[in-house]
């Protein structure tokens, strides 16, 4: 009887073993689909930065120079639709499901809108 005892008790401690090992595969399941998301955002927006850049550079290689005040006009232009392009990926990202604060920056949301991130984005 005493043998059956212990033999329940080791299966007990076993078990306890599992669940503490099942818990720490979840944890690393999500940081590994976390980044496996964050590398696929980056990826997508190193292939638009690609795109943008091959195109740009086609038609540039008949030019001639342009004018520096001109040129100064097109880097603020261009300035502009980047920060809004920023503003945009971030927003994105947020509704996506993904942290933009400084707090958390990339991790995923798991319960509901962040009051960082929305500070962030009313700004």
């Amino acid at each position: 009887m005493n043998d059956i005892f212990l033999r329940v008790d080791e299966l007990e401690s076993q078990l306890g073993q599992m669940h503490s090992d099942f818990g720490e595969l979840k944890l690393k399941i999500k940081e590994l689909l976390e980044e496996n998301q964050r590398l696929r955002i980056e990826n997508q927006q190193l292939r638009k930065v690609l795109k943008r850049e091959t195109t740009a550079e086609a038609p540039a290689l008949g030019e001639a120079t342009e004018e520096p005040a001109a040129a100064k006009t097109q880097d603020k232009e261009a300035l502009a639709v980047a920060v809004g392009e920023g503003y945009d990926n971030l927003a994105r990202l947020y509704h996506e499901g993904f942290h933009i604060c400084n707090v958390y920056y990339g991790h995923l949301r798991m319960e509901g809108d962040c009051l960082f991130c929305l500070s962030f984005l009313s700004k």
